[in-house]
């Protein structure tokens, strides 16, 4: 099963130079409890933004560069293997989740079985990477939860569950 986890301004923006957009604690902790365990699925550049494998997860990064070979990572070089990996090592209902970034989002929006989106309150017209739009044709609310900004969390959000409907 295919999962995407992201956080998303009030456009859809997630980053800037291959940085995050924000530090939200709430959300870190949202992403590492909802991730930990389970597979998580990156393109190059994420990897390289988080600067090492995130620990309690299986790593996999697709990246088209033959020589990239980082410790701790298993290395895909096409959506087609990725998805032959995951069929021969995860279980049916198994969660794998895509981690970013935009390129990887848009190429497995179509494919995934549930989103979890951060949404963040705010809006960056400076950023130059984007979130693919979420079509309320396919996507329905499964569960949502609201949290207000606070001394470590500068803007409001809410952490929302899409599922196909």
């Amino acid at each position: 099963m295919i999962s995407i986890i992201s956080a998303i301004g009030k456009n859809n923006e997630i980053g800037k130079k291959n940085e995050l957009l924000w530090n939200l604690p709430v959300d870190m902790k949202h992403f590492r409890e909802t991730t930990s365990g389970h597979t998580v699925i990156m393109g190059q550049k994420t990897f390289e933004s988080i600067g090492r494998p995130l620990p309690k997860r299986r790593n996999i990064v697709l990246t088209q560069d033959n020589n990239f070979r980082p410790e701790g990572v298993e290395i895909v070089h096409s959506p087609e293997e990725l998805e032959k990996l995951l069929k021969e090592t995860s279980s049916p209902n198994e969660e794998n989740f895509i981690i970013g970034g935009g390129m990887i989002y848009k190429l497995f929006i179509e494919k995934a079985d549930k989103l979890y989106i951060t949404q963040v309150d705010v809006s960056f017209p400076d950023a130059d990477t984007y979130f693919p739009e979420i079509d309320k044709n396919i996507w329905v609310k499964a569960k949502n939860e609201k949290y207000s900004k606070d001394d470590l969390n500068k803007y409001d959000l809410e952490f929302v569950e899409y599922i196909r409907k």
